[in-house]
């Protein structure tokens, strides 16, 4: 079940940086460090997992497993990309019931098309506005606890431009969703007259490479965002580590000095190694 911290710091306008969580891996390291939430990325998790892109080929299956396996080990709460609720009404029933089952504090639902595609890529095509506040209202009455937030997503301002984004965002909010998500504003006046036109509790989706601009969390609060989503910044500095680190021990045939790796000691303090060595010397046969 959701706890309630995220809805907390949002009612008392804490904001709230997200970075992007792909695997355990990536969750551990991001649960120490102190975040407000941790964002599981839909993106990432089908990389990670699959190896493939980000288009609605994963399934409902692929990812609420994913999910529930971060939940489980982090403590921080956990903002989860849930695409398009996979399907219908009755899909997007069922999703929300497991992805509250197995602990997130929030969830997004975006208006795209089903099989969606990455908000930050071309060819995205949206659904009517009204059949996204049917799903919302689904959202809403199918969750067991307010605790969870309903995060509503639209696309709509890649192909039907910046004005009907706006206007979903509010339609939105009209039918009680907790968090409205523009996705990919591409210019910082964009970012600024949206949070002056939506006053629902906004999220900003910072994207290393993507449509919108890199606008700092200072900048965002001030502009009056809820919650900044960095999704990219894991998965994409974890891609660039391995592939220096595979090339130099390519070239080499060894790795050099200079390959600045995380320590195999700090690896197995992430890993929770200390707790299994101090189970063994407790029990040690005698």
């Amino acid at each position: 079940m959701a706890t309630p911290e995220l809805k907390q710091a949002l009612a008392n306008k804490d904001f709230i940086v997200a970075p992007g969580v792909f695997d355990l891996i990536s969750a551990l390291m991001a649960d120490r460090m102190g975040f407000r939430a941790l964002y599981v990325t839909g993106y990432g998790t089908v990389a990670s997992y699959l190896g493939i892109p980000d288009a609605g080929i994963a399934t409902y299956r692929d990812m609420v497993e994913r999910v529930g396996q971060i939940c489980k080990r982090t403590k921080t709460p956990i903002i989860a990309d849930a695409d398009t609720g996979y399907g219908g009404l009755l899909n997007v029933r069922e999703t929300v019931l497991g992805y509250e089952d197995v602990g997130v504090s929030a969830i997004q639902l975006e208006d795209q098309e089903f099989p969606k595609k990455c908000g930050h890529t071309p060819f995205r095509r949206v659904i009517p506005a009204s059949d996204m506040q049917r799903k919302i209202e689904v959202a809403l009455k199918t969750r067991k606890s307010d605790d969870l937030q309903i995060i509503a997503r639209t696309d709509s301002r890649t192909s039907l431009g910046f004005d009907e984004a706006i206007r979903r965002g509010k339609a939105y909010a009209e039918v009680g969703a907790d968090v409205i998500f523009i996705e990919s504003p591409e210019t910082e006046e964009e970012l600024e007259l949206a949070a002056a036109e939506i006053k629902t509790p906004l999220l900003a989706n910072i994207v290393n490479g993507g449509r919108t601009p890199l606008v700092a969390a200072d900048r965002l609060a001030e502009l009056g965002y809820a919650i900044a989503l960095h999704p990219a910044v894991g998965f994409l500095s974890a891609a660039r580590s391995l592939e220096i680190a595979y090339g130099d021990l390519l070239r080499n045939g060894h790795t050099s000095s200079h390959i600045d790796l995380y320590s195999f000691s700090d690896m197995n303090r992430l890993m929770g190694f200390e707790d299994v060595w101090a189970f063994d010397k407790e029990w040690a046969e005698q």
